[in-house]
């Protein structure tokens, strides 16, 4: 009759195989230990610091360089955690903007857009926020190599968009168009018309917007002439403030705040 491997060990041999993430369901069949077994063993493991859960169920190995922030980077294991909890998904927002070396400011948080309502996680001292869209698997993405395998990153286009509409992910509209003033270089002005329309028409005109703001005329007039056939309404460029202000006629943009470009 085969040994069965204690979960310790067990756990030990998937890190030295290049893997860092495993289920309960695979702990308990591959070491053929019961539910109960597995839970204690498991429990044990986290008390040590050597594993890390960011939803029941679903385990990260913590490496000993990073047992001081109680998690590898997110970046290691998101694409294994989105699987397991079947969701589509992709890194965006500021995370995006540095993958791409738009990186004014290193992003506190590690961003990513999913199909539904996901509550924000904190992975030992790894913070995941996540940010909802109808639209994330139509939206253009590029398949980043991460140290454990790839994981599914908003393209330079896409970031540009989800920074507008997720003001408050993007920090607030000053920082946005600071960050789309060095994202600008890796984006292209048709492939932005290209997917305008998956996105809301504010969306657009606040983005043709900042890109003014920001001197990059080249790429947001190709936008302003795809704008120009859908005859939108004008908009506040921070929602839901009003403000006593003359409307850019180029974008029907109302701009109810001042904006500082750190540049």
């Amino acid at each position: 009759m085969p040994s069965r491997p204690a979960i310790s060990l067990w756990v030990e041999q998937l890190q030295s195989k290049g893997r860092y993430t495993f289920t309960r369901t695979q702990a308990e069949s591959e070491t053929k230990r019961s539910f109960v077994a597995a839970q204690t063993a498991l429990r044990r493991l986290k008390e040590q610091g050597r594993i890390v859960s960011p939803r029941r169920g679903f385990y990260v190995i913590v490496p000993l360089e990073y047992r001081a922030t109680a998690s590898p980077p997110a970046s290691w294991f998101i694409d294994e955690l989105m699987r397991y909890l079947d969701q589509p998904y992709y890194v965006g927002l500021l995370s995006a903007a540095a993958i791409h070396g738009a990186a004014h400011q290193q992003p506190m948080v590690f961003q990513v857009v999913t199909s539904k309502p996901t509550r924000k996680m904190l992975v030992g001292q790894v913070a995941i926020q996540f940010s909802m869209s109808s639209k994330v698997e139509k939206m253009p993405v590029t398949e980043k190599q991460t140290e454990t395998g790839t994981m599914r990153v908003s393209t330079p286009e896409t970031t540009a968009f989800d920074l507008v509409r997720y003001q408050a992910g993007a920090a607030h509209l000053s920082n946005a168009a600071t960050v789309l003033a060095e994202l600008a270089e890796r984006m292209d002005a048709q492939v932005l018309v290209s997917i305008a329309h998956l996105v809301r028409l504010p969306d657009v005109q606040r983005l043709g917007y900042l890109l003014d703001a920001v001197g990059e005329g080249n790429l947001s007039g190709p936008l302003a002439k795809w704008l120009d056939t859908r005859r939108p309404r004008a908009i506040p460029l921070r929602p839901g403030e009003s403000a006593d202000v003359e409307v850019d006629q180029r974008w029907h943009v109302l701009p109810n705040e001042e904006l500082e470009v750190d540049l």
